[in-house]
C-alpha cells in the first residue's frame, strides 16, 4: 500500500518545484515571499525564452522547526525561472544595477489559450511582467541553507 507524501518527508532536502497552473504559482509565490536579490541577478535569455532570477529566499517551509528549536530562520540561494517567455517589461527596476530588491509575490494573468502574463511584484512599487506562451515556472535551491545576516525573519506589520 502506498501513502501520500507528507510535508515532513521533505526534511532538509533542497526544493526543486515546478508550476504549471495558478494553484502551483500560489505555492511558489509563498515560498519566495521576502526573497532578496540584486537587480543585476535578473536575466532575460531571449534565445531560450527564459527569465531567470537568482534569489536569496527565506526557508519558510522550515519555519515551524526553527520556532521549535529557537534558531533563526535560514535563507537559501535559489534559481527562479519563468519559461516560454516572449518578452519582459519592467517598472521601477533598473536591471543592470546592484539595487537590492525584495520579492513580494508572483501572480499569473491568463489571456487566451494558456498564454498570459507572469507578474513579479517587488517592494517599493517595482514589477516585472513576463508575457508567456504557456505557464511554466521553476524554483530550485542551488546552495545549502545559511543564517541570514540580519538574524531575523522578515515581518509584515498589519
Amino acid at each position: 500500500m502506498t501513502e501520500d507524501a507528507r510535508f515532513e518527508d521533505g526534511g532538509e532536502r533542497p526544493l526543486n518545484l515546478g508550476a504549471m497552473d495558478v494553484e502551483d504559482i500560489q505555492v511558489i509565490s509563498s515560498l519566495v515571499q521576502d526573497a532578496v536579490l540584486p537587480a543585476n541577478e535578473i536575466a532575460f535569455q531571449k534565445r531560450h525564452k527564459r527569465l531567470g532570477l537568482l534569489v536569496n529566499r527565506v526557508r519558510w517551509e522550515d519555519q515551524e522547526a526553527a520556532d521549535r528549536s529557537g534558531r533563526p530562520l535560514e535563507r537559501v540561494q535559489s534559481v527562479l525561472s519563468v519559461e516560454n517567455v516572449q518578452n519582459v517589461a519592467s517598472q521601477g527596476i533598473e536591471r543592470d544595477s546592484e539595487t537590492v530588491l525584495s520579492l513580494l509575490s508572483i501572480a499569473f494573468d491568463e489571456t487566451e489559450d494558456g498564454a498570459g502574463h507572469v507578474l513579479l511584484t517587488f517592494a517599493g512599487d517595482g514589477a516585472l511582467r513576463a508575457s508567456v506562451e504557456t505557464l511554466e515556472l521553476r524554483l530550485k535551491d542551488v546552495t545549502r541553507p545559511y543564517l541570514a545576516p540580519s538574524g531575523k525573519a522578515p515581518s509584515h506589520p498589519e
